[in-house]
C-alpha cells in the first residue's frame, strides 16, 4: 500500500472511531442510536470498498483490545459477545457490499445508495439473529427492537454521506489521495 492510501484508511478510522462512540441509549431497546454506520457509510463512498473495508476491521480491532471507541465508549469481547454484537460484525458485510456498489458505479449517488441499503439489511440481519439469541428474544421482537426504530435515521445517514461525501470525494481524488 501506498503512503496516501494508509493515511486516508487511518483518517477514515479515526472518523469513526470519534463518531462511534456518540450514541444515544433507547428506553425500548438494548441498540443504541449510534454514528457508526454514518462513519462507516462516509468511509467506503470516500476510499472505497478495499479501503473502507479495512478501515472498519482496524476501528473494530482498536474496539477489542479495550480502546473505548464502541457506542457509549465501550469497548472489549464482551462488547461483541453481547446483545449488540451482531451490529458490530454486520458493520463489516455492510462495508464490503456498499463499497462494492460504490466502487462498481464509482460512486454515482444512486447505486452507492442501493449498496448501502442493502448493506445495512445485510447489517440489520446479523444484528437481529445475535440480539434475538443474546437478549432471548423473538425474531419479531428482536426486529422490533433492534431494526424499526433506526430505519428511518440509518437511510438519513445514507444520503447524509453521499451528499458530503459527493463533494469531498471529488477533491480527494484530485489530490491524488485515491484512485
Amino acid at each position: 500500500m501506498k503512503t496516501k492510501e494508509i493515511t486516508m484508511i487511518g483518517l477514515m478510522t479515526a472518523i469513526t472511531c470519534i463518531a462511534g462512540p456518540l450514541s444515544l441509549p433507547l428506553p425500548f431497546s438494548p441498540v443504541p442510536i449510534s454514528l457508526t454506520n454514518l462513519a462507516v457509510y462516509f468511509s467506503v463512498y470516500m476510499i472505497g470498498m478495499k479501503r473502507g473495508t479495512i478501515s472498519y476491521c482496524v476501528y473494530l480491532l482498536l474496539g477489542l483490545v479495550g480502546i473505548p471507541v464502541f457506542s457509549a465508549f465501550t469497548s472489549g469481547p464482551a462488547k461483541l459477545l453481547g446483545p449488540t454484537g451482531g451490529y458490530l460484525v454486520g458493520f463489516l458485510f455492510m462495508a464490503v457490499i456498499a463499497g462494492w456498489f460504490v466502487d462498481r458505479w464509482n460512486g454515482k449517488p444512486l447505486p452507492s445508495f442501493i449498496g448501502m441499503v442493502i448493506g445495512t439489511v445485510v447489517c440489520y440481519g446479523f444484528g437481529t439473529v445475535w440480539l434475538a439469541y443474546q437478549a432471548k428474544l423473538g425474531f419479531g421482537a428482536a426486529l422490533a427492537a433492534g431494526v424499526l426504530p433506526f430505519v428511518i435515521g440509518d437511510v438519513a445517514k445514507m444520503v447524509l454521506s453521499i451528499l458530503v461525501g459527493m463533494p469531498v470525494r471529488v477533491r480527494v481524488k484530485k489530490a491524488a489521495m485515491t484512485d
